[in-house]
This record gives structure tokens, C-alpha cells and sequence, in this order.
């Protein structure tokens, strides 16, 4: 006989199942969400993969082999696919490692800037007062300087590494996590189940995080992603001025920095890194826009009602051949 708690145990990984079954089907209705979710796959496959899938070291230099075009090209070799840049190094192996530093850089941004401003907004939406007073001054007062400027005086004055690269697009933006999150705590401090939890004794504490945080989860998880793809553009523009990346580490933006004085030689310097960030901030746009439909119930009632009016004339059309 089954105890209680087993059956409790297996009806929960059950429903977990159900409802990941459900969202897997979600995807695959919305073509471009699932389409997005399969590049972003074989992006996470190929920056943990590079070692296997890559024909060679990104920093091995051949002088000999300097410039040679894709293989496809009439002077192209099959050994150098995407071709070799202006030291000989692979193009095609360039590309690969260097999507390890885009999904460095960017997960670990997000986290930061994430956790860092939520807790923030969180604080100044439910205190409210001088507390919130304090925190948005101090956001507007952040955003009133440009970003991109603050982040290369930054850089220039502590000098450029993976590490200095993350702490400054951390701190540059941390502050649309807090706005986003304090206006969505105000709606959501005056509804019923935070009234209930106050009025049984929860400390603050205990409202916030578990009461308040877990109705944020869909627009923050949205928010996320949707600052991935800003932060891997940022970090290839700061690696393409010279104070991201640097050498003898790889970056797209790194590469494409390399490439530009040869661009009208050596095309393929430029296209294949720029292409790889093109297509990563695609996908994740594509991600962040399905995501954002399955969860606001208004998008997916839109979204139902034209389902609804496509069943309608696809019956009606078939009404009116049988007649």
C-alpha cells in the first residue's frame, strides 16, 4: 500500500509533467517561438560542444594560410570552411568559441542585474515612502547618464576584461529590473491574498518572497531574456571599440573589430561573427515574444479568439462546397 505522501509525491511530478507536455505543444503551435527555441539550443550546444565541433584552436596561426576565402570560394579549402583571417586563424572556429563568451557574459549579467534589481524593487514598492523615494531617485538619476559613455569611462579608468565587462553592463542595468518590478508590486500589494497574509502575521519578509515574487515570475522571466539579447549586443559593441574582450581570447564582436580594415578584401571576417550575433538576438527576441504570450491571459484570450474566428471560416468554407 501507498502512503499518502507517495501518492501526493507521484500526482505532483504527474501534473510537472503535464504542464511541461502542454508548453512543449504551446511551442510548437507558435512556429517562430519554436523555431527561436531551436537556435537557442544549438547555441548552448555549440558553445559547450566547441572543443568537439571545432576543426581547430581559435588561437592556432598559420601565416602561410592568411586570408584564405570559405571553402566554397574558388580559392577556398575545405580545411578552413569560413576561411582564416588576417593571422591565419579559423573563421569557423572563432565563431564557435565565441559563443561561449556571448552566453557567459549575458547569463551572467542577467542574473546579476536581475536579482540585484528585483530585490531593489521589491524593497521600494512595498515599504513605499522615503525607502521608495531613495531607490527611484538613485534609478533616475542612473539613467540619466548614458550608458554606453558611463561603461567606457568605466572600462578605460579599471581596464577591460571578462570580469570588468560583466560588473559594468551589471551596473548599467540593473535599473529596469527595479522599475518594472516596483510598479508591478504596487498593483499587486493591494490585492487580496497579500491583505490575508498581512493579516495572519507574515513578517514582510515572507509576504515579499513568497507571496509578492511568484505572481512576478512571467514578466521578470520576459524581462530577462529580453535584456540577454541587449546585453550580447552591447557586449560585442564594447569588444568592436577595443574595451571588452580582449586578445588572445575570442569574441564576435572581437572579430568583427579585427575584420573591419580588411572588409573589402576579406568579407568574410566581418559577415560570419556578424551574422552569429544577428541570429542569437533573433531567436531570443523570437523566445521572449512567445513567452510573453503564453503569460498574459489577455494576449492568450487574443489569441483564442482568432483560432476560434479560423475554425469558423475554414467551417463555413467547407459548408459552402457541400452546398
Amino acid at each position: 500500500m501507498e502512503s499518502s505522501a507517495e501518492k501526493i509525491w507521484k500526482i505532483t511530478w504527474q501534473e510537472r509533467f503535464q504542464r511541461l507536455q502542454n508548453l512543449l505543444l504551446e511551442l510548437w503551435r507558435d512556429k517562430a517561438g519554436f523555431i527561436g527555441m531551436m537556435l537557442i539550443c544549438a547555441l548552448l550546444f555549440m558553445a559547450f560542444a566547441a572543443p568537439l565541433l571545432a576543426p581547430h584552436h581559435p588561437a592556432d596561426q598559420d601565416l602561410m594560410a592568411r586570408l584564405k576565402p570559405p571553402a566554397w570560394s574558388p580559392n577556398g579549402s575545405w580545411n578552413h570552411i569560413f576561411g582564416t583571417d588576417h593571422l591565419g586563424r579559423d573563421v569557423l572556429s572563432r565563431v564557435i568559441y565565441g559563443s561561449r563568451v556571448s552566453l557567459i557574459v549575458g547569463a551572467t549579467v542577467v542574473f546579476a542585474a536581475g536579482v540585484f534589481g528585483t530585490v531593489l524593487g521589491l524593497i521600494a514598492g512595498y515599504f513605499r515612502g522615503r525607502v521608495d523615494s531613495f531607490i527611484m531617485r538613485w534609478i533616475d538619476t542612473q539613467v540619466a547618464f548614458p550608458g554606453l559613455l558611463l561603461a567606457l569611462i568605466i572600462l578605460a579608468v579599471i581596464g577591460p576584461s571578462l570580469i570588468t565587462v560583466i560588473l559594468v553592463l551589471s551596473f548599467n542595468g540593473w535599473m529596469v529590473y527595479g522599475r518594472m518590478t516596483r510598479s508591478a508590486v504596487l498593483s499587486v500589494r493591494e490585492t487580496a491574498y497579500v491583505e490575508a497574509a498581512e493579516i495572519l502575521g507574515c513578517n514582510s519578509r515572507r509576504v515579499i518572497f513568497r507571496h509578492i515574487l511568484p505572481n512576478l515570475t512571467s514578466p521578470l522571466l520576459t524581462l530577462a531574456i529580453l535584456e540577454f539579447a541587449r546585453i550580447v549586443l552591447a557586449e560585442a559593441a564594447l569588444s568592436f571599440l577595443g574595451l571588452g574582450i580582449q586578445p588572445p581570447a575570442t569574441s564576435w564582436g572581437l572579430d568583427v573589430a579585427a575584420g573591419k580594415d580588411y572588409m573589402f578584401r576579406a568579407w568574410w571576417l566581418v559577415t560570419f561573427p556578424g551574422i552569429a550575433i544577428s541570429i542569437t538576438v533573433l531567436a531570443i527576441n523570437l523566445v521572449a515574444s512567445w513567452m510573453r504570450l503564453i503569460s498574459d491571459p489577455q494576449e492568450r484570450e487574443k489569441q483564442f479568439a482568432r483560432q476560434m474566428a479560423a475554425l469558423k471560416r475554414k467551417h463555413r468554407r467547407k459548408e459552402g462546397a457541400g452546398a
